[in-house]
């Protein structure tokens, strides 16, 4: 079982069909099908199940999916970091983001690394907080932002100063003072925020997101008040809502540049990291 077989497996399973992996791929259908039976009759089980219409995956051919697409994505990166050592400032920089981050990174920090060094591509990868942190400790991304709590197990982190949430806030459910707003305030007010959000209140949300933006499209929706970092808002667009500081400081969270404490980091990410700073 080589690389190529993966990759040729990987597109199999993501068209569907293996006359579409094999456009996608630039070759021919005959040695796409040679390479799959190859790679069965090595493993020695049956990987997809051929139809009218397609191919589906076995149980054995999910495992292998999922397990071939991170191997292809660590030799991608591995590919990435030997060749910017090699070349200083070139190459490519995968940065890990979650979604609750998106008003900070990558942002107009890194913006000196396209104007000083324009044979720098950034590749962003966005994802939920242990998404990042997957990505980070998998060697895939080399540099990651993340927002608290999480493990810093086996990282290194730079923490932004603390920011609290803003309340995005439909007008028929305006509460609270001029600028700020408590969350016992709101009590009896339907909220929309993440799940990360979520399991710090009392009350169980009426909407809940699986990204921080997201739930700023349901409150400019009217479905209710929005709680978001208040960094998000620079991404977001909330409307004619009234924003509002929660004053509550056990709702507060920072957000932190991360990276794997045992490897060293390529010139570029060096470089990012910098960049980055402490995300303010």
């Amino acid at each position: 079982m080589n690389l190529k077989q993966l990759e040729y497996f990987v597109a199999i399973a993501e068209e569907g069909q293996i006359t579409a992996a094999a456009r996608r791929l630039h070759i021919s259908q005959p040695p796409l099908s040679y390479e799959l039976a190859q790679l069965e009759r090595e493993l020695g089980t049956q990987l997809v199940r051929r139809g009218p219409r397609g191919v589906t995956l076995t149980e054995a051919g999910r495992l292998l999916h999922e397990r071939a697409a991170r191997i292809l994505a660590m030799a991608n990166a591995t590919a990435r970091e030997v060749s910017s050592v090699g070349r200083g400032l070139t190459g490519t920089l995968c940065l890990a983001v979650c979604d609750s981050a998106a008003g900070l990174a990558p942002g107009a920090r890194l913006a000196e690394l396209a104007e000083r060094a324009p044979e720098v591509a950034v590749e962003v990868r966005c994802g939920s907080v242990p998404e990042v942190l997957e990505l980070v400790t998998g060697g895939i991304a080399e540099v990651g932002v993340v927002r608290t709590p999480f493990s810093s197990q086996g990282l290194r982190c730079r923490y932004a100063p603390a920011e609290p949430l803003v309340a995005v806030m439909p007008h028929a459910m305006e509460r609270g003072a001029e600028l700020e707003v408590g969350l016992s305030e709101l009590a009896g007010v339907p909220l929309a925020c993440d799940r990360r959000t979520a399991a710090l209140l009392a009350e169980r949300p009426f909407c809940q997101t699986d990204d921080s933006r997201a739930t700023c499209a349901c409150a400019a929706a009217g479905l209710g008040v929005g709680l978001v970092p208040r960094s998000l808002l620079a991404v977001c667009d909330t409307g004619d809502c009234f924003i509002k500081t929660v004053t509550d400081k056990d709702l507060e969270t920072r957000a932190a540049v991360i990276w794997k404490a045992d490897r060293a980091l390529s010139p570029l990410a060096e470089r990012a990291v910098a960049l980055l700073g402490e995300l303010c």
